[in-house]
Order: C-alpha cells, then sequence, then structure tokens
C-alpha cells in the first residue's frame, strides 16, 4: 500500500511540475527509505511532506516545492536549494551546512537550532522565520530579508550581513562578533554602514 501511495504521490509531483527535471528514481528511493544523497530533486513537489530525520546531503532541489514539509532533523548538508521554496517548512535542527539557499523563500519556515554554518543565503526570504538558537557563522545572508524574524540566541558570528534587513526583527542576546555590516537595516529601521 505504501509503494502505491508513493508511486501516485510521484505521478502527481511529475504533472505539478510539467517538464520536470528531477529523477523520478531518486525522488521514489527518498520516500521509500528517506535517504536520498546527491540525488536530482531540481523541481520536484514535495509540499506538505514528512522527510524527518531525512539523508540528502549534496541532493539537488533547484526550485523544488518544500512549502509546509517536515524537514526536522534532516541531514541536507551541502544540497543545492537554490530558488526553493520552503515557506513554512519545520526545519528545526536540520543541518544545513554548506547549503545553498540563494533565492529560497523561507518565510514563515522554523529553523530553530538549525545549522547553517557557511550556507549560502543570498537575496533569500527569511520573514517572519523563526531562527532562534541557530547557527549561521560565516553564512552569507547578503540582502536577505529577515524582517520579523525571530533570531533570539542566534549565532551571526562572521555573517555576511551586507544589505540584510532586520527591521522588526528580534536580536536579543544574538551573538554578532565579526559579522559584515554593511546599508544593514536594523530592527529598529536604521541603517549601520560601519563594516564597508
Amino acid at each position: 500500500m505504501k509503494r502505491l501511495l508513493t508511486a501516485v504521490t510521484i505521478a502527481a509531483s511529475l504533472m505539478a511540475s510539467g517538464a520536470s527535471a528531477f529523477d523520478p528514481e531518486d525522488l521514489q528511493k527518498l520516500m521509500d527509505t528517506g535517504e536520498c544523497v546527491a540525488c536530482d530533486l531540481s523541481g520536484a513537489n514535495l509540499a506538505g511532506i514528512d522527510l524527518t530525520q531525512a539523508h540528502m546531503r549534496f541532493a539537488n532541489l533547484t526550485n523544488a516545492n518544500l512549502e509546509g514539509a517536515n524537514l526536522f532533523l534532516a541531514d541536507m548538508d551541502d544540497a543545492n536549494l537554490e530558488a526553493a521554496n520552503l515557506k513554512g517548512t519545520n526545519a528545526y535542527r536540520a543541518g544545513l551546512t554548506g547549503a545553498n539557499l540563494a533565492f529560497a523563500n523561507l518565510e514563515g519556515a522554523n529553523l530553530s537550532e538549525a545549522r547553517l554554518w557557511e550556507a549560502d543565503l543570498e537575496d533569500a526570504n527569511l520573514s517572519e522565520a523563526i531562527l532562534r538558537w541557530s547557527w549561521m557563522n560565516n553564512t552569507n545572508l547578503s540582502n536577505v530579508n529577515l524582517s520579523n524574524a525571530d533570531l533570539r540566541e542566534a549565532n551571526l558570528e562572521g555573517a555576511n550581513l551586507e544589505g540584510a534587513n532586520f527591521t522588526s526583527a528580534n536580536l536579543d542576546k544574538a551573538q554578532m562578533k565579526g559579522a559584515i555590516l554593511c546599508n544593514t537595516t536594523m530592527p529598529d529601521s536604521t541603517v549601520i554602514y560601519s563594516g564597508c
């Protein structure tokens, strides 16, 4: 029965993505085993799917739809999620070290305690995201929208915050030692140019 439901999910994903670029066998493997290391899931529709503790290191998820998916404790280190839709995703304690999340939509996503060391989030949308206790050391957050985000006790040491927008964000006890602040909009709407 599980394989039938998985096959139906894959068929729906194929139809939803039109000219799908992802490998259906890779998607089947992920659904059956929760593991798809270095596989091609680009453009796949994974909205609302439970991927708790899934292993997807080095996976290609460019333009994939993961809206509302459960990525609790998922290992996505070095994955390519460029322009992916992760709106409302639960990525609590997820591993995203070195991941490419440039231009991704993470609006309202839960990234509490997520590992985002040295990840690339340039031009990503993290408005209203929960990033409490997350690790973003040496992460590229240039031109990121972090308005209304919860960054309490987040580690932003050495992060590139050039052009980032923190309007109305909560930065209480956030660590920002060595972070690049250039044209950075702070929670009170003041703009800092000290690191330019």
